[in-house]
């Protein structure tokens, strides 16, 4: 199998322009936007030029498909709102290019997707989770996004796409190629990451509702203040989670959002998504039972009142053994003494496809460990060498 770097190279360029920023190599591509819809579009076509048979489920994930049992490849091809040009799309790309190639050379099967909405337009991961069954389409299909647009009104944008369901039986495994998304491959001067797991995630939308009033008249001792509340909680949890957490672990408060969010009122109520990320399970649930008292604490402190939302959770996933000795052995061969094996803090469609067969990841560096940003960037040798550790280890497993 001899894959084509040249051409490899040509069509991750072609499919960048589809909602190109104009700011560096960025791309603004949200799922069931106008360049996204058209970017699955343009790799439909891609997939039936290189003799594979195209299927689009009704979430809008993009297969090309081999005949008979096959090693499903690919990642995602939606972007952040401000996006990089490799998230997700390098894993799609290089896969149709290990596809094609494999099939010119009449080796193993391979088969391909594009999953949608990975970046979380509505949810997480939401074509994966949908495609694995771990969240039925009825259920994300009300969920709305930050301007009030539900999925289901979304997916109205690639309604005469949708050739049905895609069985996943057909498949033997999954692998995906993505940038690291961090720092340590740049940092170490090295070009290949094996990743030994997917570490779990768990977020909670939490509100403190307090009482709006005159920021002017007001006085501090009297006042419900909801950001107070906010800025306490942030204060406490950093310092109870000292003890629970490895350097590896992860929380971040994000999405929040301030009410009435004026300069001159107390604010009375404020909501923000409190996320955070673990390899093992267990260390979860005990950073889950400290974001919860601590917050309740902050409220009866302050005279708050604390509402937690639905939790949104993926559990740790290890990566099957076979196909990460695969990827290992074809990292060796490609580059020797240059490439490690690594967890992955980030999220990504492995983690729902794991739920339904044997998967496996890899990792190339991200230039200065920059991602979901117009500087996201990787170099193009390091982007060929993920390439033909990709094509090297379907050649081993086949």
């Amino acid at each position: 199998m001899n894959v084509n770097a040249a051409r490899f190279l040509e069509d991750l360029h072609a499919l960048r322009a589809f909602g190109a920023s104009g700011v560096g190599k960025g791309v603004v591509r949200p799922a069931f936007t106008n360049a996204d819809v058209a970017a699955r579009r343009w790799l439909m076509q891609r997939f039936a030029d290189a003799g594979l048979r195209v299927q689009v489920d009704a979430m809008g994930n993009v297969f090309g498909l081999a005949e008979g049992p096959s090693l499903l490849m690919g990642s995602h091809s939606d972007s952040q709102p401000e996006g990089g040009w490799l998230d997700g799309a390098l894993g799609v790309i290089a896969a149709l290019e290990v596809a094609r190639a494999s099939r010119e050379a009449g080796g193993p099967a391979v088969s391909v997707v594009s999953f949608q909405d990975e970046e979380g337009r509505f949810g997480g991961l939401t074509g994966s989770s949908v495609w694995s069954g771990y969240t039925p389409l009825g259920t994300v299909d009300r969920v709305k996004d930050h301007s009030g647009l539900s999925l289901r009104e979304a997916r109205r944008a690639v309604a005469d796409m949708v050739t049905g369901d895609v069985d996943a039986g057909q498949f033997t495994g999954f692998v995906e190629l993505h940038i690291e998304q961090g720092l340590t491959l740049d940092a170490a001067d090295e070009q290949i990451g094996v990743v030994s797991q997917i570490v779990g995630t768990r977020e909670i939308p939490i509100t403190f509702t307090g009482q709006q009033n005159h920021a002017g008249t007001t006085q501090m001792h009297l006042r419900r203040d909801a950001f107070q509340g906010l800025g306490a909680f942030n204060a406490l949890l950093n310092d109870r989670m000292r003890n629970v957490v490895t350097p590896t672990t992860v929380w971040t408060i994000g999405h929040v959002t301030l009410h009435p969010n004026a300069s001159s009122i107390v604010p009375g109520k404020v909501s923000f998504s409190m996320q955070w990320r673990d390899g093992d399970a267990d260390r979860l649930r005990r950073m889950e039972r400290i974001v919860r008292e601590t917050a309740v604490e902050v409220a009866e402190a302050r005279g708050l009142e604390v509402t937690f939302g639905p939790m949104w959770e993926l559990e740790p996933v290890e990566m099957d053994a076979a196909l990460r000795s695969a990827l290992a052995k074809s990292a060796e061969s490609v580059a020797p003494g240059r490439w490690r094996e690594m967890p992955s803090g980030a999220l990504h469609d492995a983690t729902n496809v794991a739920r339904l067969m044997p998967v496996a990841m890899l990792f190339v560096p991200s230039i200065g460990g920059i991602s979901h940003a117009f500087e996201e960037d990787t170099d193009e040798d390091d982007l060929v060498a993920g390439l033909h550790v990709l094509a090297g280890a379907v050649a081993r497993l086949g």
